[in-house]
């Protein structure tokens, strides 16, 4: 069974607005939801702020992730994924984000300000693409 994370065009929308908002510095967001077999399923999102103010890193301050985690602890559900934007440059995970993904293995969602795609990356033993639903 192929993996992939569900996430709503609501959603969708909410993360572009909240990127474009952002922009010129990347954005970032925590995904909220239920893993079941190999579908992340997104039901709730919790934008963030980026305390590096920057075009090409993020980092979502402790206390907002605290935030985050409690607040999915709270309503039951789990952190499904990471998102965040590429303003200047093509929705694909750089080194940066590589490393990082091997501390958060939950899918990685990027938002490219240039092209306005978005795409979601999971890594496993290799960095994969999978598909948004």
């Amino acid at each position: 069974m192929q993996k992939k994370i569900l996430l709503s065009k609501v959603f969708r929308q909410s993360l572009e607005q909240h990127a474009n908002e952002q922009s010129p510095h990347e954005a970032c967001a925590i995904l909220l939801g239920t893993l079941n077999d190999n579908t992340w399923e997104t039901t709730d999102i919790f934008l963030t702020e980026n305390i590096d103010k920057s075009e090409v890193n993020f980092t979502i301050s402790n206390e907002q992730l605290i935030e985050g985690y409690t607040m999915a602890e709270d309503k039951g559900l789990d952190v499904v994924g990471i998102f965040h934007s590429h303003p200047n440059s093509q929705p694909s995970p750089s080194n940066t984000d590589t490393k990082f993904m091997r501390g958060n293995p939950v899918p990685w969602i990027i938002y490219s300000g240039i092209t306005k795609e978005m795409k979601a990356y999971l890594l496993d033993s290799d960095l994969i693409q999978i598909p948004i639903e």
